[in-house]
């Protein structure tokens, strides 16, 4: 239907397959450089998650939305805690295996940020704020494997 009403205007669909290919091709290039990670992320007052990929720069979480980037904040972050998950959230993180992981990010301005995350990447989302206690993410998730074995 778009393209109908692009080509009536006089809008070249060639140009309009430019403008899809480079935002496909921007969207990837974010994806690879160094830190990112795969993230939902619940701004304050909202109930929907919204899926982006995010970087940690120093104390700062910089996140953009998937996959047209119609959405992306900044955040100078002053504490980042361990949350919990509800059984309702749960269901509404696709995506994220079976054990996905819930940060709290406190801004400096602003209300406090949620972030789901793989249970992959549960040490990077925390970002300069370290690692958590152990047993801080949930009694019936080990976190991430080290490696022990099992001797």
């Amino acid at each position: 239907m778009i393209w109908a009403v692009l080509a009536f205007l006089g809008v070249p669909l060639w140009l309009c397959a430019a403008a899809i290919l480079v935002l496909i091709y921007r969207n990837k290039s974010l994806r690879r450089r160094h830190g990112d990670i795969p993230v939902r992320v619940q701004r304050a007052g909202k109930t929907r998650w919204t899926r982006g990929h995010a970087v940690w720069v120093s104390d700062v979480f910089a996140w953009r939305g998937s996959p047209a980037a119609w959405s992306e904040d900044l955040f100078e972050v002053t504490d980042a805690r361990v949350g919990a998950l509800e059984p309702a959230d749960l269901k509404k993180l696709h995506r994220l295996g079976g054990h996905p992981a819930v940060v709290i990010l406190t801004p400096e301005e602003g209300e406090p940020v949620r972030v789901a995350v793989a249970s992959e990447h549960r040490e990077a989302v925390l970002g300069p704020y370290g690692t958590p206690a152990p047993g801080a993410w949930g009694a019936t998730d080990r976190g991430p494997d080290t490696g022990g074995g099992g001797e």
